[in-house]
């Protein structure tokens, strides 16, 4: 019997028919075997993060974030950039995933990044800036495996290289060894 290997995709774009979203449920469908992508909706009801409202009883839609990444053995965030940087639901939603400080939902989590924008450079500012705040969150970043590709000359959507190339991005996240890493 194979285990499992359950994946937290966090999409860093709230919009239906956004391509990182299409992005994320093509790899979703097309997931190596023993692997499930859950992509993680309802991002946009979880509200900015305050520690007022974490004090007791964190909010449904927050404890909801917390719990399926919590349950995951990876996450891969797929995230557009926009002004230069990541999204701020991603940016709230990893602040919440941070929390309680030290044990929050991605402490020791192995985390990777990948995503498009309709740039010559794909995402490159908001892969960066949040692998940093994952880092600092708690996650374990998986550093090859970030995948900034640019949306400019290639329907990203329709190229089999680009879909291969993210393909093999999860499954290194898959196959990624924290223990290894660490040591």
């Amino acid at each position: 019997m194979t285990a499992t290997t359950r994946i937290a995709v966090l999409v860093g774009s709230l919009r239906a028919d956004s391509v990182n979203r299409q992005l994320a449920e093509a790899l979703r469908d097309d997931a190596p075997e023993g692997v499930v992508l859950d992509i993680v909706d309802g991002l946009e009801n979880v509200p900015f993060y305050n520690e007022d409202l974490d004090a007791d009883t964190a909010p449904e839609a927050a404890t909801l974030l917390r719990n399926r990444v919590d349950e995951a053995d990876r996450v891969l965030v797929v995230t557009p950039e926009y002004n230069g940087t990541m999204p701020a639901v991603l940016n709230n939603a990893l602040d919440w995933l941070s929390r309680p400080y030290g044990d929050g939902a991605v402490q020791g989590t192995p985390l990777a990044v990948i995503g498009t924008t309709p740039t010559p450079y794909g995402g490159k500012w908001a892969h960066e800036h949040t692998l940093h705040s994952a880092k600092i969150a708690g996650a374990v970043i998986v550093e090859d495996v970030t995948v900034s590709q640019p949306g400019v000359e290639v329907d990203v959507l329709a190229d089999t290289e680009v879909h291969r190339t993210l393909r093999a991005a999860v499954q290194q996240l898959v196959d990624f060894d924290p223990d290894a890493a660490a040591a």
